[in-house]
């Protein structure tokens, strides 16, 4: 069943309500949503209009309440203080009852919702009391965080949980010299509480993730809820009752038919009961008037045989179903409409534009057991009965419409003779009523017709017995013959004469010349010229030279292709000499009209010289008739006649107008309504159609047949109408009863008695000859071979035509011979009957005659190649490189060099010195990384890799451990083993000035080797009583017993001593009694112990705060922390470490966090064979929050100071998968048609392939999803013997939870990567190489650019000669697109339209439009992509959407005149492409050439936009795959338009998904909330609104 998406707060579909929001006033009470405002908006149980839909008026009032519910809860919030109730409110049970917002509890239960809300808080309060531990709201979740509370308090309780511990723990001692063991001891309780206290990324994950969950899976249930109910508020009603308000133009046929006003059976007058009573009798045909009302004795007969049918079923017997047969598409529509109106019984309609003829079994008898009706052409019947989808004794009644088509092998006739008379049971056969004007469609005896019509349908003609009823009834015209003078000899005008004269050996315009002559006799020397006019009019000139083109094409005689050339550029020189010929005005004169004319000019002027109701209809013989009529008198004729044209929908001669079926009905309302008021109509308006009454029918040409005449005095039956015409005398008896014995059988059959026929024992479908040609038909377009048709050869010999069809390669079957007939078309049918035989013997056709091959998709299909977002599965996580791993083992006899520098140093706020990280092997260039050093101050990581290694001497090694290792001690609080071997890398001070040498000596000289030998040879610079105060200012210091506190020391201060009061500028510590008792960090047990020098210097110091992170920006906390510190140097430890070295080190740990990432990364790339740069290496494998994918939602869990993550690389990543797909499926399937060429990329692209090959090779261990980690980023191989962490394993196994569609999406940015690592040089041979890695198919098995045109195979239509035709096209367009064509006949192919089956073996355009529609997304991805480096995704999804939008590259088509070279068929193509040139133009020149100029028109037809990527297609392949000729198309043509992208906002803006997301932001105000969608069944049976 048919699903509708529906997305949005109330109903995406709703905007009227949206923007009556937008705009209604905001009152001061009425509070804005804020981030914590979540809310569910729902109308179920509001008061509701009758078709269930609320008013905007209730909507905003409804708001409203909302937001005043919500303003009071959070003054009760505010009362009461941040307590979490809000969340409270949202969260506890009673949301059920509150269900989603309802209004009623909104106003009537707020006071109640306050008294609970306060009730859960006060336990609230009671728990945080007894626990320490409140509930806070964070990003709209709860999680459990600190109480807060004084920071003294804090430390003085774990002060005293760590004295109680150590009480308990401890020995008593009683010796001095034990005080350092109890001081070493206290010192690491200390450090396990200080360490045990810091925030940790990976605490909690799991809990915040539980409960994200939760809260997802509550949402979920919330808005299926909501969902299921509003899917029953859109009902069939609700739709009905909008589209009586939709414009003509916006309806389907049906929907047009359904509009007009159907006749409803109120009062059944006698002469149709009459013959309604005779066909409860017999079979009969009803002989009436049109106009007379025979559809509603149709109706009469159907209810009675749909009574009869359900006392037959009450009693068990076998369902049988009523057929209504017609001849036309458009009367299937309206016939149904008059039944449906009548009937109150299941009924349906179909005709083959539905595509019935590829629906099963099961499908058709699903149709009948719903339904007691149905609809529909003869031919669909037909095709059941042949198919056995249903059988003759299933029919209860025949009703044939227009009866009189039944002769020869109209369906008709073909249903009556292959299955109603075969039936030998005749108590199976369905009664049979047909219904026609006149039973007689010949010129011959219409008495001989009539008894071979009834003989056919065996039937007998009836009317009413008393014609006189029938006349009060039914308006009978008075019928006159208007005479005028003998009309003139037919004559040569100038322009003829001149056109003979140039012209007159083309056999091309043969036939527009005899009909112009024939116009000046019949018309007038004016019309005669437009019959010229018509004919060579810019797209009637396209089909003469299609035409010739295709005749040449199809000669068997090789002839030059400089005939060719010859014929079309002389028809072009006849084109020009036409189009510049002085065509003069009409006059209502004999000179320029002929007589006829000038008498029916009279007959319309006495109808319409004043304003009138009045309707007219003027029958011509032919289009051109009608259209030059029509045109005349739009001129001539008097300001009240408004002129219309309504012909068929055939394909006719040139300069004839063709109308679809829509067109048709449009008319025909058009005349209904008055807009038109005179029709000049062939044929199509005398049969069928429901014309409204005329006051005057013409026969401008006179009837050839009985029911011409007859039914187009039926138009005339308007009481005071007229009918023109020549006088008729009725030969019928008085009852129309022409026949009453029992039809001869024999005769009718006699002609068929020698053609076989074959009935399969199974299932009993019969295949006769009539049938064979459809069945085989049928088969071949089940082939694979596109565009495939048999192929029937014909010969003759001894008077006999024997026929050869041929069938394609990938039959099974691969020909069949016929056997001999004296007719050709006998001849056909045989060969197709035979083949036939031979497919279903070989199991090849199935025992419904259906084929047994269908086109073979690839086994996943569209609906199954896509991911969920939310799906996911935990994998194995990569933490460390391998590198690392890979160089451990033993010492280095040479280390490579990797210096870390500050670009802007003294952002950092003190002096630092360059760090050198050293490494086994030469690390990669990597890219700076930015490094937030203060507030609103930042500098960037450098990274200088140096090329050549230097030699470890002896001792070297030991030294630079040991300098590596007192880092990790003094600043980390981390104590490893002594273990070189097992070491990953080291760090060591470089001189500051080594970019003076760096490159000039020996890369060991760079290493500040006076730092190195002195910390590897003490632990400690030594303080004394004696050091001068300078030699204390400018160190790093370090709590010995508490692993947290670090200072930088600034200054002695001597006016202050030990045992003075901390001043009150100092931060807070626990232990705040003096200045010395603020220096040390001993629990007091230990610090009673303790004796300390009171002559000892106070120094003024900074406490170091711990920050680890400085990939990110600093957070509140780390800004508002106060450092001032007074210290006494005996208690602290005066760290070998300079302060330059030290403040540098800081920054190890972000430095070798991100060159890990870096070195994954790139790892990543070798595993998949790619060279991609670092920094998109890493990029491109980065997913920095739960739901990175969701743009412009709220980020989960977001992971900040990870750097860029994968979502726009994943962008244009996906561009250049789908164009590289795109070039490889073209060159390896050349003759795959355009939805071939869909599938089977679409089976490349997919999320599912792309996972899947992810998956095989592991990639998932490769993304990075979590930021830094304070655990993570310490060494592996060596053993901690001190400081947190000590007792859990070194290789861990690490896990992430990934959903599939982020694995898929990285495999997209990893292409994206592999593309720009090579941007500067425009080398894609690394993209193109990822795409056959991650795509995985042999589909794309290329690895360079180059080698896409080493698998193109040029088709032999591109190698053929080219015409001068083409030549000329390719030298027009080169004059507006600056590309010369090498193989013009390429070019040709881009301009072929689809409805030209054959075009002189030139193939239309959709194969090159599928390469160019991805060509030019590429070429305008890279474009938007690079001009807005800050956008996100989304942003530059829904930009680049104006940029290949059909509107805009219409435009572009019609620019440069692209729309006049199209090749095509039907005047549907050149009408449209008239119209919206005209109105594009127009548009460009109202804006002064503004670059949106084209968003202000209406939707163009698509195969405009289709001719600019079709055109670029063809440019790739002419210039052997040179991308670069594309983007200088684009630059020449495309580019101007976007240069500002903020104009095209509004455009973007139009998407209903950012349309509701700027409505929710920035007229609401809401910033946490959630878009959801949900599929639900499609409220209007049969389809969307307005489609068939």
């Amino acid at each position: 069943m048919a699903a509708t998406v529906r997305s949005s707060v109330y109903d995406a579909d709703l905007w009227d309500l949206q923007s009556a929001m937008a705009e209604a006033p905001v009152t001061q009470e009425r509070p804005v949503l804020s981030d914590l405002d979540e809310l569910y908006f729902d109308c179920g149980d509001l008061p509701m209009q009758e078709d269930g839909i609320l008013t905007p008026d209730q909507m905003i009032p409804t708001l409203e309440a909302d937001y005043q519910a919500i303003h009071r809860v959070r003054k009760d919030k505010e009362a009461h203080g941040p307590t979490g109730d809000l969340d409270l409110w949202r969260d506890s049970d009673m949301l059920e009852d509150f269900d989603m917002c309802q209004t009623e509890t909104l106003t009537g239960s707020a006071k109640a919702v306050s008294e609970q809300t306060e009730a859960v808080r006060q336990d609230e309060v009671a728990q945080r009391t007894t626990h320490g531990y409140g509930m806070c709201i964070v990003d709209g979740l709860k999680e459990p965080k600190q109480a807060k509370s004084n920071e003294a308090e804090v430390l003085q309780k774990g002060e005293e949980e760590a004295e109680h511990l150590s009480e308990k723990s401890e020995p008593k001692l009683a010796k001095s010299d034990d005080v350092e063991t109890v001081q070493k001891e206290e010192e690491e309780k200390a450090q396990h509480l200080t360490e045990e206290s810091e925030p940790e990324f990976e605490e909690g994950q799991s809990t915040q993730k539980q409960q994200a969950t939760e809260r997802k899976r509550e949402y979920k249930q919330k808005f299926d809820k909501w969902a299921r109910r509003h899917a029953k508020i859109v009902t069939d009603e609700e739709i009905r009752l909008m589209k009586p308000t939709a414009a003509d133009e916006n309806l389907s046929i049906r929907e047009l038919m359904r509009k007009a006003q159907s006749q409803i059976i109120t009062d059944p007058r006698e002469y149709q009961l009459e013959l309604f009573e005779r066909a409860k009798k017999q079979n009969i045909i009803a002989v009436l008037d049109t106009g007379s009302g025979k559809t509603l004795i149709a109706v009469l007969l159907l209810r009675h045989i749909i009574d009869q049918e359900l006392e037959s079923r009450s009693t068990g017997k076998k369902p049988r179903i009523a057929f209504f047969l017609v001849d036309s598409v458009a009367l299937v529509f309206q016939q149904y409409e008059v039944l449906n109106s009548n009937l109150d019984q299941a009924i349906d309609c179909f005709c083959g534009d539905m595509n019935v003829d590829m629906w099963s079994k099961e499908k058709w008898q699903s149709q009948y057991k719903k339904n007691m009706i149905i609809v529909c052409t003869a031919e669909i019947l037909y095709q059941c009965l042949m198919h056995s989808f249903i059988n003759i004794d299933e029919i209860n009644l025949l009703v044939f419409d227009e009866a009189h088509h039944a002769k020869k092998n109209h369906p008709y006739a073909r249903i009556i003779k292959d299955f109603y008379i075969t039936e030998d049971d005749r108590s199976k056969r369905p009664k049979v009523f047909g219904m026609t004007a006149s039973p007689v469609d010949v010129r011959s005896d219409f008495t001989q017709a009539a008894k071979q019509l009834e003989t056919m349908l065996h039937c007998q003609i009836a009317t009413t017995a008393d014609l006189a009823l029938l006349r009060i009834s039914v308006s009978r015209p008075n019928e006159s013959i208007a005479e005028y003078p003998r009309l003139l000899p037919e004559y040569e005008t100038d322009l003829c004469h001149t056109m003979k004269a140039r012209f007159g050996d083309l056999e091309s315009l043969a036939k527009i010349y005899r009909n112009a002559k024939e116009a000046t006799s019949e018309l007038g020397e004016w019309c005669a010229d437009q019959v010229w006019a018509f004919a060579m009019a810019e797209p009637e000139a396209f089909k003469l030279e299609r035409k010739v083109e295709k005749a040449f094409s199809k000669c068997q005689d090789s002839k030059p292709v400089e005939m060719l050339d010859d014929e079309i550029n002389r028809l072009r020189e006849a084109q020009k000499l036409v189009l510049e010929w002085d065509h003069l005005e009409p006059t209502a004169s004999p000179r320029g009209l002929s007589s006829k004319v000038l008498v029916l000019r009279r007959y319309l002027e006495l109808i319409f010289e004043r304003p009138t109701d009045a309707r007219c209809i003027v029958f011509a013989d032919r289009r051109y008739t009608a259209r030059l009529l029509k045109e005349l008198f739009a001129k001539i004729g008097s300001p009240h006649l408004r002129p219309g044209v309504l012909v068929g929908a055939r394909n006719g001669q040139p300069g004839d107008v063709e109308l679809s079926v829509r067109q048709q009905i449009l008319t025909l309302n058009k005349f209904k309504k008055g807009i038109v008021n005179c029709l000049f109509a062939t044929s199509v308006a005398e049969e069928g159609l429901d014309i409204p009454e005329c006051n005057l029918v013409i026969r401008f040409d006179l009837y050839r047949t009985l029911i011409q005449y007859i039914q187009s005095r039926g138009r005339a039956r308007h009481a005071e109408s007229k009918d023109v015409m020549r006088g008729f005398c009725e030969s019928l008896p008085a009852d129309r009863l022409l026949q009453g014995d029992e039809p001869d059988w024999e005769a009718t059959l006699d002609k068929e008695k020698n053609l076989r026929f074959y009935i399969d024992p199974k299932s009993g479908a019969k295949l006769t000859y009539a049938s064979s040609l459809v069945v085989l038909a049928h088969f071949v377009s089940c082939l694979p071979d596109a565009n495939s048709t048999p192929n029937y050869v014909l010969s003759a010999e001894h008077g006999q035509y024997t026929c050869d069809v041929v069938l394609p390669e990938s039959s099974p079957v691969h020909s069949a011979k016929g056997r001999p007939s004296s007719k050709k078309a006998i001849a056909r049918r045989s060969a197709a009957f035979e083949a036939c035989l031979l497919l279903r013997a070989g199991d090849h056709l199935d025992e419904n005659l259906l084929s047994t091959h269908h086109k073979q998709l690839p086994a996943m299909r569209n609906a199954h190649l896509a991911l969920t977002l939310k799906k996911s599965s935990n994998y194995d996580m990569i933490i460390k490189p391998k590198i690392w791993e890979e160089s451990r083992g033993s010492s280095p006899e040479a280390l490579y060099m990797t210096i870390l520098s500050l670009e802007k140093p003294e952002h950092l706020g003190r002096k630092s010195q360059p760090v050198a990280l050293l490494t086994r092997t030469r690390m990669p260039e990597f890219p700076s990384v930015l490094l937030y050093l203060q507030f609103d101050k930042a500098s960037n990581l450098i990274f200088n890799s140096v090329q050549d290694s230097f030699p470890v001497f002896t001792g070297d090694l030991a030294k630079i451990n040991a300098v590596t290792l007192r880092l990790y001690k003094d600043i980390y609080n981390k104590k490893f083993e002594v273990n070189e071997p097992a070491m990953s890398y080291w760090f060591a001070p470089v001189v500051t000035n080594f970019e003076e040498f760096k490159g000039r000596r020996n890369s060991r000289d760079l290493l500040d080797w006076a730092i190195i030998d002195y910390v590897s040879e003490n632990e400690a610079w030594h303080w004394s009583i004696d050091c001068p105060p300078s030699e204390l200012e400018g160190r790093y210091l370090v709590d010995k017993w508490d692993g947290g506190r670090r200072f930088w020391s600034l200054k002695v201060l001597p006016h202050l001593k030990p045992d003075d009061p901390v001043p009150h500028d100092a931060a807070t510590h626990r232990y705040m009694a003096s200045i010395i008792d603020y220096s040390v960090s001993l629990f007091p047990k230990a610090r009673k112990k303790a004796v300390w020098r009171k002559d000892q210097p106070v120094i003024y110091a900074h406490r170091i705060v711990h920050r680890l992170n400085w990939l990110d920006e600093l957070t509140e906390k780390e800004l508002n922390v106060n450092n001032t510190a007074y210290v006494c140097p005996e208690p602290l430890l005066f760290s070998a470490i300079p302060a330059p070295f030290a403040a540098m080190a800081y920054l190890i740990p972000s430095a070798v966090s991100r060159v890990e990432s870096y070195l994954i990364a790139l790892e990543a790339c070798d595993m998949l064979g790619l060279t991609i740069r670092p920094e998109l290496a890493l990029q491109a494998i980065t997913k920095d929050s739960d739901n990175t994918q969701e743009h412009r939602e709220e980020q989960i869990h977001l992971q900040r100071g990870m750097g860029k993550n994968y979502e726009r690389l994943e962008f244009i990543g996906d561009c250049f998968l789908k164009m590289a797909t795109s070039i490889s499926l073209y060159c390896i399937c050349p003759n795959a048609n355009e939805h071939t060429y869909h599938v089977r990329r679409m089976v490349m692209i997919c999320n599912k392939n792309l996972l899947d090959t992810a998956v095989g090779k592991k990639l998932y261990e490769y993304i990075r999803s979590t930021g830094f980690s304070r655990r993570n980023w310490y060494p592996q191989g060596i053993r901690l013997l001190e400081g947190k962490g000590v007792n859990k394993a070194d290789n861990q196994a690490f896990k992430h939870q990934l959903g599939d569609k982020t694995i898929a999406d990285v495999c997209e940015a990893l292409i994206g990567a592999a593309l720009l690592s090579y941007r500067d040089t425009g080398n894609m041979d690394m993209a193109v190489k990822a795409v056959t890695v991650l795509a995985s198919s042999p589909d794309h098995d290329v690895v360079q650019w180059a080698d896409y045109y080493k698998l193109y195979t040029k088709p032999s239509y591109q190698l053929a000669p080219a015409s001068a035709v083409q030549m000329n096209l390719a030298a027009q367009i080169e004059q507006k697109t600056g590309y010369r064509f090498k193989y013009p006949r390429l070019l040709m192919s881009a301009f072929v339209h689809p409805s030209l089956p054959d075009h002189g073996g030139i193939p239309c355009y959709q194969r090159l439009e599928f390469l160019g529609d991805s060509l030019l997304d590429m070429v305008c991805v890279n474009f938007i992509f690079h001009r807005h480096p800050d956008r996100d995704p989304q942003w530059l999804t829904e930009h680049k959407m104006a940029m290949v939008s059909n509107k805009f590259l219409s435009a572009v088509a019609i620019k440069l005149g692209f729309h006049k070279h199209l090749r095509f068929s039907g005047s549907k193509v050149e009408f449209q492409n008239r119209e919206y040139a005209q109105e594009i133009t127009e548009a460009e020149l109202e804006h002064e050439g503004a670059p949106d100029y084209w968003t202000t028109t209406r939707n163009p037809p698509k195969w405009l936009a289709d001719q600019v990527e079709a055109y670029l297609g063809a440019v790739f392949v002419d210039s052997e795959f040179n991308f670069k000729e594309i983007e200088r198309f684009f630059d020449d043509h495309i580019r101007w338009f976007f240069e500002d992208m903020s104009i095209y906002d509004t455009f973007a803006n139009n998407h209903p998904v950012t349309h509701l997301h700027n409505h929710l932001t920035l007229s609401l105000g809401c910033s946490n909330y959630k878009i959801m969608a949900s599929a639900v069944p499609n409220a209007a049976g049969g389809g969307q609104w307005g489609g068939e």
